[in-house]
């Protein structure tokens, strides 16, 4: 946790620690969380439990206006299986204390559940067209994101945040998770060797990839609106230029999107606190679960 004696400005509504007092934090971070990484090559923070007092981000995010838009796709049967926990868990632990949207983008808006929402929380429907195939939804969803940005975030909001729907919120969300440019360290690659990484190996593809920093988990991104659709159309143009040649990246958006921040180093890391998989045996790092994985059934959720 940060020392009271912690000097915290807001420029460009990001929290910093002025110059003199860095060295401190990262000698406080690395007794914190000995046995983690905590801060990037390029000197990114990457978040994890005891690495921040919670009151003085929830503050300065309060001073600052700050306004937070998700972003989350419940298209056929996903709807039905995930969106009401989503929705009801992300009130009880996202971003609290700040003015939070929810757009859901759905074919089946007549079918999106109501849900109590706190004071400055909302919810936007937005119906989409329904894919025929789900890696489909899950690429073009980059596309819509971008055109979201454009029509209606950039004007409202400060911040955005994306997010896969089959999650369930489960401890504290919150603003020291904010960020210009923010990525999600993968909960199943973030202690393996790079080489066993799956990026994009087929040269015929624009997400190929032959190394980078991290594992990136599409499941969550986020940033000030400028970045994350500098993000979307990256992934979009990219996708359609693949799909011209009839090529499809292994991991589909994923895939480029680790491509993106392999090329533009994310600003803050979030570690996989804030996206766990409870099958993981070993979860000796893990202190807190924050957002965990949903319980799938593919062969039922990906037909009809």
């Amino acid at each position: 946790m940060f020392q009271n004696s912690f000097y915290f400005s807001l420029r460009s509504h990001m929290i910093t620690v002025c110059p003199n007092s860095i060295v401190d934090q990262l000698r406080t971070i690395k007794k914190a969380r000995p046995n983690v990484q905590t801060q990037t090559s390029w000197n990114a923070p990457i978040m994890w439990e005891l690495m921040f007092d919670n009151n003085l981000y929830d503050q300065k995010y309060k001073e600052a206006n700050t306004a937070v838009a998700i972003t989350v796709f419940a298209v056929g049967r996903y709807l039905e299986a995930y969106l009401k926990t989503f929705l009801t868990s992300a009130e009880e632990h996202f971003m609290l204390g700040l003015p939070v949207t929810y757009f859901v983008f759905t074919d089946l808006p007549e079918q999106v559940p109501e849900i109590t929402l706190a004071p400055q929380r909302n919810i936007s429907i937005v119906k989409v067209e329904k894919h025929s195939r789900w890696q489909d939804i899950s690429m073009m969803r980059m596309k819509t994101i971008s055109e979201l940005i454009d029509a209606v975030l950039q004007h409202k909001f400060t911040h955005v945040f994306c997010f896969d729907v089959d999650q369930i919120f489960k401890g504290r969300f919150g603003s020291e998770a904010l960020g210009e440019s923010v990525a999600l360290l993968h909960a199943h690659y973030y202690k393996l060797p790079k080489y066993r990484f799956t990026y994009d190996r087929n040269p015929e593809s624009k997400a190929y990839m032959t190394e980078g920093d991290y594992y990136y988990h599409a499941a969550i991104f986020g940033g000030t609106c400028e970045k994350v659709k500098a993000l979307a159309d990256y992934c979009y143009v990219n996708i359609m230029e693949d799909k011209l040649k009839n090529v499809e990246a292994l991991w589909h958006d994923e895939s480029h999107l680790n491509k993106y921040f392999w090329l533009n180093k994310p600003t803050k890391l979030l570690s996989p606190e804030y996206c766990w998989d409870e099958y993981i045996v070993n979860a000796e790092d893990i202190l807190v679960k924050r957002l965990v994985w949903a319980p799938k059934d593919y062969e039922k959720l990906r037909t009809g």
